[in-house]
């Protein structure tokens, strides 16, 4: 679940303008008018659930790769390959989330026929938050899954080589009259982006998030951002991210952690990776029936006992409320991340 701490040096944005504002950014980097709405929208979405570490925080970033590190702003993802219910696709250098947007749709479009369809995707570069993706399943009635390679962050567990990414897997499973479940989760104990948003208040972290460069427990964000990230579950949670990193990088011939990059120079132009699939449940149980009894999950998890006093949510419910606070109230944004929206501006006048 998001989790930031406030600041006074926070501005609160609608989130119409700022998507608007970001769209103009990405089209002054040369993107159509749709890639660069889209592109946009999966960004102020990622702020709207309080997802910050993959918002607008993102522009400058994305700004650098479109304009000097050889993304492709007018790339467009294809088909190479279809059997059936497997479908391989190149992102063409294009954006990440063009590719996987692209992806999603043809695995979607497969498994109404087919109920089932995976999807991967080379050719890409970084996509942003895979609930976007997973998410664009719950309105056929099915289940959307997807992941994503990452640039390394984390070393083996008991190591010092920053050699595995948190390769992160989001689920989205549809419910009748409550939010939908929503899992999006890196399988580090916080991402990287999250840790910047930290430094860039001037916070400490909690020490489970990270190690320093001797692999030591560390609450200092600056050092975080150089050392290691902290697995959950210690060697389960690096197992599950060395499985998602195959997932999202083996099967469509994409880079596997240090071919896609590195922290201190950065990703390789279009060597990332992604895995999505669709799946119907109409083709195991009545849709209505299975919603009717995710409704009851959710209920059950809202009603039983708190150990201090606080909602208990299932995956995704806090994002939804956070969403719906959000679009009446704005998106809160730090100092730093409207000071990178409005040099990304000044940039590209």
């Amino acid at each position: 679940m998001p989790s930031y701490p406030s600041s006074d040096q926070e501005q609160r944005l609608p989130a119409a303008g700022l998507h608007s504002r970001v769209t103009a950014i990405f089209e002054r980097c040369r993107m159509c008018p749709s890639d660069a709405t889209l592109v946009a929208e999966t960004l102020v979405a990622a702020d709207l659930r309080g997802v910050h570490s993959h918002g607008v925080l993102r522009v400058p970033e994305y700004v650098d790769k479109l304009v000097r590190h050889r993304v492709d702003p007018t790339g467009q993802p294809r088909l190479l390959r279809d059997s059936g219910t497997a479908l391989l696709v190149d992102g063409c250098n294009s954006m990440g989330q063009v590719g996987s947007v692209f992806a999603m749709r043809q695995a979607i479009e497969r498994a109404r026929t087919t109920n089932l369809a995976a999807a991967a995707v080379r050719g890409s570069n970084h996509g942003g938050a895979m609930f976007y993706y997973a998410m664009m399943a719950l309105p056929e009635d099915m289940i959307g899954l997807a992941t994503t390679n990452a640039l390394p962050t984390m070393a083996p567990w008991g190591g010092l080589d920053k050699i595995i990414g948190i390769n992160p897997l989001a689920v989205a499973i549809p419910a009748l009259h409550q939010h939908p479940i929503v899992l999006d989760v890196a399988f580090s104990y916080s991402s990287h982006g999250k840790i910047r948003v930290y430094h860039q208040k001037g916070l400490s972290i909690p020490s489970t998030w990270a190690f320093d460069t001797d692999g030591r427990p560390t609450t200092d964000a600056a050092k975080a951002l150089h050392g290691l990230l902290q697995p959950i579950g210690e060697y389960k949670g690096v197992g599950l991210a060395i499985v998602m990193g195959i997932l999202s990088s083996l099967l469509s011939g994409a880079g596997y952690g240090l071919e896609a990059g590195n922290m201190v120079d950065g990703p390789t132009p279009g060597q990332d990776g992604h895995f999505f699939l669709a799946l119907q449940i109409a083709a195991f149980e009545d849709p209505s029936r299975f919603k009717l009894r995710a409704d009851d999950i959710i209920r059950q998890i809202q009603e039983s006992r708190s150990a201090d006093g606080r909602n208990l949510y299932a995956p995704g419910g806090l994002e939804a409320e956070t969403e719906a606070r959000y679009r009446l109230e704005g998106i809160p944004l730090n100092a730093a991340t409207l000071n990178g929206l409005r040099q990304a501006e000044a940039g590209l006048a």
